[in-house]
């Protein structure tokens, strides 16, 4: 299967990769690729050996098998082997003779050990029937998946892996504990019609038979030439003056990166001659911190605790010198002292070898950049909510200058409804009240009218009840009338 950076067209989506071009030189198209140079050279093997090493799945899993003189294998050619299992797997012979006997002492196999048997060469209806299972593992993936998510697994199907002749289906799985997948290997074996294998991997095992881009920007290298995976703590992080920032030490997988093992054992013996404790150092101008440690230049980087705008860049030998000097009750006058003091030769050897620079710290200073401010981002109903709000507040001043104009409002005690306390509605302004006819009250009071009854009018007997003559010096009857 060819890698996606591979400039060659003919080798990808095959099981042989780039075999026109002899295999790719990046080491994507077959993971952990093994280079036998004395098959190379052409060199005869003084001591032959009959076991060969056998790659499955463009180097995902390498195996050893007995060789017969009979099939005459050799580095490079495709074998039809026996499978421990049961039936046959087709795979690539990546090593042979002296290379093998080393590789089986790395891996702690004994050359008396019980191995199966390289049966044949491959021929062209193998390749073929190899590709074509090879082509149904995507979409198997992911059916299993499927069906693992169904079952409430707490499990992650990270690869499958058929054997050569179609009759078994390896699935890999990562899981935090262990996982009763009884019900699980029933479901696979009823959908895929296959013998069903399931076996559990770690982490770093699973990154390293998918394969992927680092950090770095180059492949995995638990994908390309690491096969013994160390244990990585933080410590290794701290030893090499790292910040502790899960994010940027974790890789592919998720763990701590293996590349931290790597320079460690340098760092190490660097930083034997460092000072234990010499995070701060008592001066009479102020206590001293350290901010930094150069291991390799052997610097170490203090700066006044009151004071952070100057870094003083001391040897190791100085500040050795230092702590003696604390230790005897007497203190330096300042970090300059310090620097004052008779160097070591290796300073010196480090001066003559740097160019030469004038310090312009303290006389140079860039100006503070200024920044725009990032307008944040409203959400539609915050806008919806702010102009509903502003069209409140706009409808409240316009009522506001209307009153100005027309006047005061009434008081509550003129309101239509009675008292102050009465409920009613307030009549519309600059309207005279308009009642509709029939709609009085029962009992109404009426203005009296002196004219009424003069001019040959009749009197009306109800107001003299009594009977005396009409007296026109009195008042009139001001008492309500019914209709």
């Amino acid at each position: 299967m060819g890698c996606i950076g591979c400039s060659c067209s003919t080798g990808k989506d095959s099981v042989g990769g780039c075999r026109s071009n002899g295999g790719c030189a990046s080491g994507g198209c077959n993971r952990h690729n093994t280079y036998d140079w004395i098959t190379a050279q052409g060199i005869s093997d003084p001591r032959p050996f009959d076991v060969v090493e056998v790659s499955f799945k463009n180097g995902s899993r390498k195996e050893f098998f007995k060789n017969p003189q009979h099939t005459r294998a050799t580095t490079g050619d495709w074998v039809v082997v026996e499978s421990p299992s049961g039936g046959f797997d087709v795979g690539k012979v990546s090593l042979t003779g002296e290379l093998v006997r080393l590789q089986m002492k790395r891996k702690r196999v004994r050359p008396d050990a019980r191995l199966s048997q390289v049966v044949r060469k491959a021929h062209e209806r193998d390749v073929e029937r190899l590709d074509e299972v090879r082509k149904e593992e995507r979409d198997i993936l992911i059916h299993a998946r499927a069906i693992a998510r169904s079952l409430d697994l707490n499990m992650k199907i990270g690869d499958v892996e058929f054997q050569g002749d179609g009759r078994k289906c390896t699935f890999y799985y990562t899981a935090d504990g262990r996982v009763d997948f009884r019900e699980l290997i029933r479901h696979y074996a009823r959908d895929f019609k296959v013998k069903v294998e399931m076996r559990q991997i770690g982490a770093r095992q699973e990154s390293a038979r998918i394969g992927g881009l680092g950090n770095c920007g180059r492949e995995l290298c638990c994908s390309t030439w690491l096969t013994e995976f160390k244990s990585v703590n933080t410590a290794a992080a701290r030893y090499q003056n790292l910040a502790i920032n899960q994010t940027k030490l974790s890789g592919m997988c998720g763990r701590l990166k293996c590349c931290l093992n790597y320079e460690l054992d340098t760092y190490i013996d660097a930083l034997e001659d460092f000072p234990d404790r010499a995070e701060r150092l008592k001066t009479q101008a102020g206590l001293a911190i350290l901010i930094k440690t150069d291991v390799f230049k052997r610097l170490m980087f203090y700066t006044y605790a009151e004071d952070r705008g100057k870094l003083y860049p001391i040897h190791v030998d100085q500040i050795w010198e230092a702590i003696d000097m604390i230790k005897s009750g007497k203190f330096p006058a300042s970090l300059d002292d310090i620097l004052a003091m008779a160097p070591a030769q290796e300073v010196e050897e480090a001066d003559e070898a740097e160019p030469d620079f004038e310090n312009v710290h303290d006389v140079i200073q860039l100006p503070i950049e200024k920044r725009n401010k990032r307008k944040k981002k409203r959400s539609k109903n915050r806008d919806r909510s702010q102009s509903a709000a502003a069209a409140v507040e706009k409808a409240a001043q316009n009522d506001a200058l209307q009153g100005k104009r027309q006047g005061p409002p009434p008081r509550r005690n003129d309101r239509p409804g009675g008292q102050a306390g009465g409920q009613g509605k307030r009549p519309p302004q600059n309207r005279p009240e308009q009642k509709p006819p029939g709609d009085r009250p029962r009992q109404e009071q009426r203005p009296p009218n002196p004219q009424k009854n003069q001019g040959g009018g009749q009197p009306n007997p109800n107001r003299n009840q009594g009977g005396g003559p009409k007296n026109p010096k009195d008042k009139p009857d001001n008492r309500d009338k019914k209709e």
